[in-house]
């Protein structure tokens, strides 16, 4: 019998996200194609480190126990067959429960992350989730993270995933009349519409589903997986935030309305796996205490 991906949590990966592959990528563009194959192929047997989403993957492990197989983890990525290998000897050397993959020789990835059902894909090139968010799917551009210790072998209990919110879980209608009009025309407008939903931003589908995973857990102690809004806006502006929630029938377990102050100590503090953001200014900063990714806006 197929595997039935509904009512997974779908989680497309690429080599560069899950594993240290920037030196590789570094040859690749430098050298091209031929000597990045060859140097692949002399070190296939070489396990590579971790990269920056490495942990999350890790994690979301923990929704897959007994008869509850809730997640699905799928490396997609623009290498052949003829330079995964190593990709492939690194993840049974970790003990990864990943054992399928899309591999597509330098062409697109969008196709094949909805033929995959993807609720979420993480990848380290721009181009590539750029093309996923124009498709309709929750993706992110990875931080590199090389100041970021990461451990292979800490067992995570919890995952813990944070968001912000216009762009990101909500549309970016409130963010482009803050950024043509300012902070005070943006407050009047969400004053004024507070009792009006927001529109679905590119990561409400991805929080709504990880909502459903969560009741699967309810009264387990911990849930394994916690989510986290973190966001610029304050009050009177939380408002809209909280009724459009309660209007998806969404959970999340924290919130944080900043009103401007930085979001990193805050992201450290909740101990997020990964924070989503579409901007650079708090990704950057972010990454260095955490692992983060940016999500571009939809092309028109």
């Amino acid at each position: 019998m197929a595997l039935d991906l509904n009512g997974k949590l779908v989680v497309g990966i690429s080599s560069r996200a899950l594993f240290d592959l920037e030196e590789e990528n570094k040859i690749f563009e430098e050298q091209g194609l031929e000597a990045f194959t060859k140097y692949q192929e002399e070190h296939e047997n070489d396990i590579l480190k971790p990269g920056t989403a490495f942990p999350l993957v890790k994690a979301l492990h923990k929704l897959n126990c007994g008869e509850k197989q809730l997640t699905e983890i799928i490396v997609m990525s623009k290498n052949s067959t003829a330079t995964s290998m190593r990709i492939f000897n690194s993840i049974k050397h970790y003990g990864l429960d990943i054992s399928r993959a899309a591999l597509v020789s330098g062409k697109s990835l969008a196709p094949y992350l909805t033929a995959f059902k993807t609720d979420l894909f993480l990848s380290a090139s721009e181009s590539d989730v750029q093309e996923a968010i124009n498709a309709n799917i929750a993706a992110g551009i990875i931080c590199s993270n090389s100041g970021l210790p990461i451990d292979p072998d800490e067992e995570i209990e919890q995952i813990r995933i944070a968001f912000d919110g216009d762009a990101v879980i909500f549309s970016d209608e409130s963010e482009r009349i803050y950024q043509e009009k300012g902070v005070v025309a943006f407050a009047e407008h969400e004053e004024k519409n507070a009792k009006k939903p927001l529109p679905e931003g590119p990561f409400a589908k991805l929080l709504k589903t990880i909502s459903v995973v969560q009741r699967e857990f309810e009264g387990s102690e911990p849930i394994p997986i916690r989510t986290a809004l973190v966001t610029a806006r304050n009050a009177p502006a939380h408002e809209r935030v909280i009724r459009t929630l309660r209007a998806w029938d969404v959970r999340i377990d924290e919130a944080f309305f900043l009103g401007g102050i930085e979001k990193s100590a805050v992201l450290k503090a909740f101990g997020a796996h990964i924070f989503f953001d579409d901007q650079t200014v708090h990704t950057e900063p972010a990454s260095k205490l955490v692992p983060a990714a940016r999500v571009p806006y939809k092309n028109a």
